[in-house]
């Protein structure tokens, strides 16, 4: 079977990792081309090592090299104002892009939640890290039982964050509290993120924090256990760190300043607590948040080619 032609617009940490997982993980997709803006970066100069085309400048060298019609998708792992331009400048050559930065051009993608409602969006968005450690378990309780808000705290060893993580804080925040609700089916959501200067450095820790009303605390437990093995199945590092935990609120806690009007007094808070050792592809294990990131995206590029793949035979005509 024929592999699905892809490129990786950013060299640094989450476009290097990304180029490690396809040529070392993917049956069906193909790297032509890894893409940067810096000709000395440690992620061209790897490419080029490995025999994959290195791009040094950018998206329009992207476009104007030989092969680029072959190419069906684009993943883009640079900044979020960065893919705004990317995505305006790939628009009028039909490129499917998958989009590794707060951007939200497209539609949010979290792939054990949604991602067969999205497979033909033109524009993906995998929303951030944190969002993707954590909006599955929002999502495993709010299938059981409303949720009327939802937070979520994102601890990434400092050393794990580039350039374009740093860049991005607003954007993080603003685009994960928003697939929080989007996505995650919370009415409220919010997200923080604390990078850890601990040395040696510590992995990706996550914690949800959700109120709920009353509910059955098994069926809880169950829908996170199912949800966590999910995730798992494609980031092997992504485990709970204890059991989810109950606490009954107390009647005077004023938690209706955190939920929308309207909704039902919430009774008690959930919290689950996890953590996401990365599979140290490119950086060490404690970048947990790129692993699932350039997971996650692995995931949805190669069930996107399947979609294309069976698109293209469908329109074959009968011989």
């Amino acid at each position: 079977m024929s592999r699905t032609k892809v490129a990786v617009i950013g060299s640094g940490n989450i476009g290097t990792d990304l180029m490690f997982k396809i040529l070392r993980l993917s049956d069906s997709l193909e790297l032509a081309a890894l893409v940067g803006i810096d000709p000395a970066s440690d992620g061209l100069a790897r490419a080029a090592r490995l025999g994959v085309v290195s791009i040094s400048d950018g998206v329009d060298g992207l476009i104007g090299t030989d092969g680029f019609d072959d190419i069906e998708i684009v993943f883009d792992a640079t900044s979020a104002a960065a893919h705004v331009a990317n995505a305006a400048k790939l628009a009028p050559f039909g490129k499917r892009i998958i989009d590794l930065t707060p951007a939200a051009i497209g539609p949010y993608v979290v792939p054990p939640v949604n991602l067969g409602a999205q497979l033909d969006a033109p524009n993906i968005n995998m929303v951030t890290c944190g969002g993707q450690a954590t909006i599955p378990i929002v999502a495993a309780i709010s299938r059981v039982t409303p949720v009327s808000y939802a937070e979520i705290v994102a601890s990434i060893a400092s050393r794990s964050a580039g350039p374009g993580t740093r860049a991005n804080i607003d954007e993080f925040t603003e685009t994960t509290a928003s697939a929080i609700e989007q996505v995650g089916g919370a009415g409220r959501g919010k997200a923080i993120i604390v990078l850890n200067p601990a040395e040696p450095p510590r992995v990706m820790r996550d914690t949800v924090l959700a109120l709920i009303g009353d509910a059955d605390h098994e069926r809880i437990r169950a829908s996170v256990a199912e949800m966590v093995d999910q995730v798992s199945a494609y980031v092997p590092g992504y485990r709970l760190k204890q059991d989810v935990q109950f606490r009954a609120l107390a009647a005077d806690e004023p938690v209706h300043t955190l939920t929308p009007a309207g909704s039902p007094r919430a009774t008690h808070q959930v919290s689950v607590f996890l953590e996401v050792e990365g599979a140290a592809h490119y950086l060490p294990a404690y970048a947990g948040n790129l692993d699932i990131m350039t997971s996650a995206a692995l995931r949805v590029a190669e069930r996107v080619a399947e979609r294309v793949a069976a698109h293209t035979t469908d329109q074959e005509p009968a011989r």
